[in-house]
């Protein structure tokens, strides 16, 4: 399993895999949202509010994943932190 984490002006990042997927997930002041691919990394990425949420939508590119991600945590897309061993999510 890998684990990583980023921080950068109150938002948190966590990258960690399991045995189904690849899992990003982001938190600011309370508020959360997360980007999920499968494990072998070659599906759509999933948009949800939480890493254990329903699927909001899903997106072919990671910078349009982040860019969700970002409006659900009220914060601009190059705000996010994203762990190394997570920037090659996405088709």
């Amino acid at each position: 399993m890998t684990d990583a984490t980023a921080a950068s002006d109150g938002i948190t990042a966590r990258y960690e895999e399991t045995d189904t997927e690849r899992l990003l997930t982001f938190e600011r002041d309370g508020r959360t949202a997360a980007v999920a691919q499968n494990v072998e990394g070659y599906a759509m990425l999933k948009v949800r509010p939480s890493a254990d949420g329903d699927e909001l939508e899903r997106y072919y590119g990671f910078d349009m994943a982040l860019d969700h991600a970002a409006e659900l945590l009220g914060v601009e897309p190059h705000d996010l932190p994203v762990p190394d061993a997570a920037a090659d999510m996405g088709m």
